[in-house]
């Protein structure tokens, strides 16, 4: 059989991908995994007793919009790395600006503060099990947004499966956020950015064995 004779065998009945099929699947993916988290978060560790007060402060928002800018950023890296052929290298790129304005934010506040304040900057009071309560909170999000690219055509399948993961975490981190007492800065530059990165790795490693088509 000659090669055009297959490409039009394996054609045949084939309709056209239906437009924004990428954005609907995502769209599915993340509102799935952002609400499980929420749900999780309020049942394992329950929402901050304090939420109401803090959330009119300037530094809670600031808190919450760190990893809405990852999360919004690993969508965009995860959509376009879900077509075949697509490209995330400025999307890693601009990862790069919301993590230096939180180490700098991170540098400022230690600089600022009493030698014997520092410590409780960085690790605060719940450092042993923060990076460990997002990783638990990112895996639904994790199953659905993998579940989403399952059924698309990434070609880049380690680049696919790290965005996919930073998005997983990045949203279990704002789910977080409602229980999370720690308002230092430091402290997220570090505690949170460690969390999101283990599934962003784990995505990385998983990918290519997942994702193969």
């Amino acid at each position: 059989m000659k090669t055009d004779d297959l490409i039009a065998l394996l054609a045949a009945g084939e309709g056209p991908v239906p437009r924004h099929a990428v954005c609907r699947r995502m769209a599915v993916a993340v509102l799935g995994g952002l609400t499980a988290a929420l749900l999780l978060t309020v049942a394992l560790y329950g929402v901050r007793s304090d939420i109401t007060e803090v959330a009119q402060t300037p530094l809670f928002w600031g808190k919450v919009a760190f990893p809405t800018s990852l999360a919004l950023i690993g969508l965009w890296l995860t959509s376009r790395l879900a077509r075949p052929g697509g490209k995330g290298a400025a999307g890693w790129k601009m990862l790069g600006l919301p993590l230096l304005l939180v180490w700098c934010g991170a540098a400022v506040s230690i600089a600022g503060a009493p030698v014997d304040a520092r410590a409780d900057l960085l690790f605060g009071r719940t450092w042993r099990t923060c990076a460990l309560n997002i990783t638990l909170l990112s895996v639904p999000a994790f199953v659905t947004v993998f579940w989403a690219l399952k059924g698309l055509a990434p070609t880049r399948l380690r680049q696919a499966g790290a965005a996919g993961g930073l998005l997983a975490g990045s949203t279990a981190t704002v789910a977080y956020c409602l229980h999370c007492p720690e308002m230092g800065v430091p402290f997220w530059g570090v505690w949170y950015v460690l969390g999101m990165l283990v599934p962003t790795a784990f995505g990385a490693w998983w990918g290519p064995r997942m994702l193969r088509w």
